[in-house]
């Protein structure tokens, strides 16, 4: 069946002008909303739909445009029989050069024939579907597909509406499970709790192949419809026609009765049965309605591990788990290029352990890769304090706050020059005691990255110990002791200062107001907290002392200290990169 080859949308909502060569299995478009990937499932929807009417308004035009016509443009290959029938379409296939992706304008040796269908709205919201063709409009011919074409290459869409495709409606994926065809009018005649009775035992005869598969994909996908799955009138339905009859479990309630989960999945199970009839399924949010484990069934019947691809899938996603589960070269994150166009970005092959170790890094414009759970606590910390003060928040700002798990010191960089090249603004967030190599670093500076750090081969412990004042100190090993009892905080003391020097000591000092810690005794803290004792090394310990004690002592701190987390906390919060 036939697939699309290239995607060409221009002045359509926020896409003002976007191509894109998909692939012949699953196409997922991700990134950060309102980047405009469900417009272009509706473009493609709408252009190759079997409709002959649109329900569009003015907010359809990019910015309101009316007057430059919306033009949506689906190259489709692979053509079957019907779709390179010389009557109906000669004087409108062309063809498409593997090389570049060129359209010749008639087919020829080495090229792949092609038809070219597309969708104009001008400023009157009437919709125009027809063939384009140099080679025809130069001969005054204009026409689109043939309605039964049209009926054949509509996308099956997995949306919050699933009552369409469980009833042999028009269209529906139930239509095209086999050529039965369902005839009510013997059940009709009879009143209507006798005629649900009745037809269900004609149904048996009527469909009896389309409801095998039916319960075959229910049962392979785990949707719960019973021990079988029946072909009843369904009383909701006000007109006596195909659409009358629906899907009912075994004891008669309607399948679209179902959770929006088990429908979408039921859904597409049905869709792979029909891969030699229709090839394009639409899904918007591919984890909607689901859970953890029935995601990664749906991806699984969508054809996402089998080669070659059953069906070509276009879809899109917020969900982590989808990312993990999908290859890198079924990924595509959509981006505004700078110059104004929208671009799907493939990702890259040696992305794809990025793309499995974090991939909640690329559902957010913005990324902080910090080099582990210490500055991810630390940051997390200071913004709730500031979202306490009515400032606005990391999640607000699109920023994805990402632990790198520590390791080498290029693996920040190794992540962001990944993040980077797909369009992302990433910034890393690291200690200074182990440095990366330059090589690392200049490559990410190159490329408009950036690196926040402490001095000069300090660790985040040491910068705060050294940079805070006495009173921050004291609750910071009074919240150790809380955390992890006093003996064992007592104890890394004494390690730390080779003896000489106590807790109790320490904590005097600290509360005294007429001393204040030496550099000898804070840097005997620093080693105590720090290193492998690590009192604050994980993101809630962390967090709290960012929020509780750093952030509201922060004006005790020192001037360059404070500098630098200011630097760092203004790049986050900055929503406009």
């Amino acid at each position: 069946m036939a697939v699309v080859r290239k995607i060409e949308i221009r002045n359509f909502r926020s896409i003002k002008s976007l191509d894109w060569w998909p692939t012949d299995g699953v196409n997922c478009l991700i990134g950060a909303g309102d980047s405009g990937k469900s417009s272009v499932l509706d473009a493609i929807d709408y252009c190759l739909g079997a409709r002959r009417s649109l329900t569009i308004n003015d907010s359809d035009f990019h910015n309101l445009e009316v007057e430059n016509d919306i033009s949506i443009t689906v190259i489709l290959g692979r053509l079957d029989d019907s779709l390179k029938n010389y009557e109906a379409y000669g004087d409108f296939l062309s063809g498409l050069r593997g090389s570049d992706g060129g359209i010749e304008d008639e087919p020829g040796h080495g090229l792949e024939t092609v038809l070219r269908l597309n969708l104009t709205i001008a400023g009157d919201l009437e919709p125009r579907w027809r063939l384009l063709s140099k080679r025809a409009e130069d001969r005054g011919l204009d026409r689109g597909l043939n309605w039964g074409d049209r009926l054949a290459l509509s996308p099956t869409r997995l949306g919050d509406w699933a009552e369409h495709n469980l009833a042999w409606r028009r269209g529906s994926v139930l239509n095209r499970l086999s050529d039965e065809k369902p005839d009510a009018s013997k059940a009709l005649s009879n009143a209507a709790r006798d005629a649900r009775k009745t037809f269900g035992t004609e149904a048996e005869k009527q469909l009896g192949e389309a409801l095998a598969i039916v319960n075959r994909a229910a049962r392979e996908l785990g949707v719960p419809i019973g021990a079988a799955a029946k072909a009843l009138l369904d009383t909701h339905s006000v007109s006596v026609s195909g659409g009358t009859i629906a899907l009912h479990n075994e004891i008669g309630v309607p399948l679209r009765a179902l959770g929006l989960g088990s429908t979408r999945l039921l859904i597409a199970g049905l869709q792979r049965e029909v891969v030699g009839t229709t090839s394009i399924l639409l899904v918007d949010e591919i984890e909607h309605g689901l859970e953890p484990h029935r995601i990664m069934r749906l991806i699984g019947s969508l054809g996402a591990k089998t080669q070659p691809a059953p069906q070509q899938v276009f879809a899109t996603s917020h969900s982590p788990i989808v990312l993990r589960e999908l290859s890198c070269n079924q990924l595509f994150v959509l981006r505004k290029t700078a110059t104004g166009a929208h671009h799907p970005y493939s990702v890259p092959a040696d992305t794809q352990g990025t793309l499995r170790a974090f991939p909640e890094a690329f559902l957010a414009p913005s990324v902080l890769l910090c080099e582990g759970a210490t500055e991810v606590g630390f940051i997390r910390g200071f913004d709730q304090f500031c979202v306490a003060h009515r400032r606005i928040s990391l999640q607000a700002a699109g920023v994805a706050v990402v632990d790198c798990g520590g390791g080498h010191a290029d693996r920040p960089y190794q992540r962001a020059k990944a993040l980077i090249g797909l369009g992302y603004r990433a910034a890393i967030f690291r200690d200074d005691d182990v440095k990366p190599s330059p090589a690392a670093q200049s490559e990410v500076v190159a490329l408009g990255g950036l690196t926040f750090t402490w001095d000069e081969g300090q660790d985040i412990e040491t910068a705060i110990v050294f940079n805070v004042d006495d009173a921050a100190l004291l609750q910071m090993i009074d919240y150790a002791i809380s955390v992890h009892g006093i003996d064992l905080i007592a104890a890394h003391v004494s390690t730390a200062s080779q003896g000489a020097e106590t807790l109790d000591n320490l904590r005097a000092v600290l509360h005294s107001q007429q001393h204040s810690a030496s550099a000898l005794q804070r840097n005997i803290l620093a080693r105590a907290c720090g290193g492998k004792n690590a009192w604050f090394k994980s993101v809630g310990h962390m967090e709290y002392v960012a929020r509780h004690i750093l952030a509201p002592n922060f004006a005790g701190a020192t001037e360059p200290f404070k500098a630098k987390v200011n630097q760092l906390l203004i790049w986050a919060q900055n929503v406009h990169g």
